[in-house]
């Protein structure tokens, strides 16, 4: 025993290694000798062990089992063990030979094991809490899957197998489990913005080895959606980018879900609840503005997409429209601006028309869609209108030097436009009169009311430079055709001459005047057109095209406008709750309070507030179409 005392631990694991080869060594001898007794023997006589297992016996009994072998045996091999833990490099066989003598003398699981997992318990959970604090997240993530490497290619070296599963829950248990909070907290939002796709694919591997590890990733994960969607929602001053920022955002979270989170199903459906959750925290707006981005992508002059992208483009925008609730507020926005695409010449593509046209009406129904394509009917049979018109007027007896062509709109299916009365040239009442006279003989009993708002025209004019044809609309076209009568003219003369609203008219003469193709002259000068301002014919006017458009100022969609349309919908709304609530009550001719009110949840396409529904029960009764029950006041009746 003093000999043992006096080496240092190394030497002495390697003296007891000796001493265990050369009882090995020997014992194989021994047993190659008595070979013929081992087999015979021995092995018909159950009760006495095997040559090879005496030895065992006697070298456990002899040296194993003495305490201060023992303990100085695992002392070394754990010293050797936290030596390589840090870096330095040791005998892996010397420690493989020993712990296979500790195993095949059964004493593995007791002597060692036990002590291993709690100094391995001991040191990572000192490592965790130091480098928590020390490094960022991700730097964390690189280092537990190279800890784990570490202690798994130590089980292939040389641990038993047995130690496996203790050994890696333990790791994982140390450096995850009591960190799995903090590492989120800290780190997730961090890795998500910065699309820092390996540690997130690591992020996903490590916490599913982790008892609860996914559900608490898939908490952080839904929260970090709601708190960076709700941001690009209600922040009204990004309105403009609303729907580009939303459509990027989910491309980035479908790109994290698919390529990081291996397309867990659990993680895909929190990411839609979480953007349904999100994007209706603001009513109506997120709604109104799709419906403009469609548009955008939809009108000509959108360069920028071949067919194919815009195909792709209205695919992701279905999927954003998928999650808002009120969609009512989308197709009215969508319709106002549909209509002035198809009017005015402007939409990009029929072919995308139709096929978004085919993506509402899959998502909402035939109904959602039939007054949008109400106006696309509406613009066909017009053209075939056009052309028995054209015909008809080649059997005029006097034709006439003016080319009408009419859109005939159904009032049901279009927006509602404000009728505004203007004096037009003797020449163009006369040929409304005569296309009135046509149609009105093919569709008696029609009533026909003119829109000029929505008109335009081609003007021909003669400059110095030459001819020129300019592409007008009907207000710009009543103004320029003043000047066949006269040189100059104030903005009263030009306002009682045409009968233009004041705002328009303002608007027409900036565009004619201050705007790029300036073919009249103001003055004095300026960018906006007041009061005392004339107006004369520019003669001097050049421009390299010889068919020019000139665009009307568009005045900007103003606050009153949205307003108007956002209540249009409200107002529609109403009826819908009115005929949801008569139907219901006809058909159950009694019902209480709550179950009618459940009922109108599962039949109305959006949202709705318990309040609403009560005024518009109240307002019923009021019109006799219900009445309250006499004994139980939360009781209805169906007033046949």
């Amino acid at each position: 025993m003093e000999l043992t005392e006096s080496l240092d631990n190394l030497s002495f694991l390697k003296r007891m290694n000796r001493c265990w080869q050369d009882h090995c060594r020997q014992t194989i001898m021994i047993r190659s000798i008595f070979l013929f007794l081992d087999r015979t023997y021995v092995l018909q006589n159950s009760l006495l062990p095997s040559i090879w297992d005496t030895g065992l016996e006697l070298f456990r009994t002899h040296i194993v089992s003495d305490s201060g072998v023992q303990k100085r045996t695992v002392d070394g091999i754990l010293e050797q063990i936290e030596l390589e833990r840090n870096g330095e490099t040791v005998d892996r066989s010397l420690i493989r030979s020993l712990l296979g003598m500790l195993s095949d003398l059964q004493v593995y699981k007791d002597s060692f094991e036990e002590r291993f997992l709690i100094e391995t318990n001991r040191l990572y959970a000192a490592e965790g809490q130091r480098l928590m604090q020390q490094r960022d997240v991700p730097e964390y993530l690189h280092h537990v899957a190279r800890r784990l490497e570490e202690e798994n290619d130590r089980i292939m070296s040389y641990l038993d197998q047995s130690t496996q599963k203790p050994l890696i829950s333990c790791v994982e248990k140390q450096l995850l489990g009591e960190h799995m909070t903090a590492m989120l907290q800290k780190g997730l939002s961090t890795m998500l913005d910065g699309n820092r796709v390996t540690e997130l694919c690591l992020l996903y591997q490590l916490f599913s080895k982790v008892k609860g590890g996914l559900p608490t990733l898939l908490q952080f994960w839904r929260d970090y959606i709601k708190s960076f969607g709700g941001e690009i929602v209600c922040t009204p001053e990004k309105d403009k980018d609303m729907v580009q920022d939303l459509l990027d955002f989910k491309d980035k979270m479908d790109n994290v879900a698919q390529n990081c989170f291996a397309r867990n199903e659990g993680f895909i459906n929190a990411m839609k609840e979480a953007f349904e959750t999100f994007i209706n925290k603001r009513p109506n707006k997120p709604a109104e503005l799709i419906a403009k981005y469609v548009d955008s992508k939809l009108r000509a002059g959108n360069k920028e997409a071949t067919e194919e992208e815009l195909e792709r483009i209205l695919d992701k925008i279905m999927i954003i429209f998928r999650f808002i609730h009120g969609k009512d507020v989308f197709e009215a926005f969508y319709k106002k601006d549909l209509a002035k695409r198809l009017l005015v010449g402007k939409s990009a593509s029929v072919d995308a028309e139709k096929s978004m046209l085919s993506k509402l009406k899959h998502e909402c129904g035939a109904a959602f869609t039939s007054k949008l394509e109400g106006m696309f009917k509406d613009m066909e049979l017009s053209k075939d209108i056009m052309i028995q018109f054209k015909q008809h007027m080649q059997n005029q007896s006097e034709p006439s030097n003016i080319e009408l062509t009419v859109n005939i709109l159904t009032m049901g299916y279009w927006p509602s436009y404000i009728p505004m009365e203007v004096h037009l040239p003797p020449e163009m009442v006369k040929l409304q009169e005569v296309f009135k006279l046509f149609y009105l003989g093919k569709h008696s009993g029609r009533k026909l009311q003119w829109q000029p708002t929505l008109g335009h025209a081609v003007l021909k004019a003669e400059f110095k430079e030459g001819k020129k044809e300019l592409q007008v609309s009907l207000f710009q076209t009543l103004v320029l055709l003043m000047f066949n009568e006269g040189e100059e003219f104030s903005v009263d003369e030009i306002r009682t001459a045409t009968g233009i609203e004041e705002g328009e008219l303002r608007r027409t003469l900036q565009s004619l005047a201050c705007g790029k193709a300036r073919v009249l002259n103001k003055n004095p000068r300026g960018k906006d057109v007041e009061d005392g301002d004339r107006f004369n014919f520019n003669n001097d006017f050049k421009h390299k095209l010889f068919r020019i458009k000139i665009n009307q100022i568009q005045m900007k969609e103003t606050v009153e406008e949205q307003v108007s349309t956002t209540e249009r919908v409200f107002q529609d709304r109403q009826y819908q709750i009115d005929a949801a609530v008569v139907r219901i009550m006809k058909m159950r001719k009694t019902l209480s309070h709550n179950l009618l009110v459940s009922e109108l949840y599962n039949q109305l396409k959006f949202p709705v507030k318990p309040g609403d529904l009560k005024k518009r029960i109240e307002s019923l009764i009021d019109r006799d179409y219900m009445e309250r029950d006499k004994e139980t006041p939360n009781q209805y009746h169906y007033v046949a």
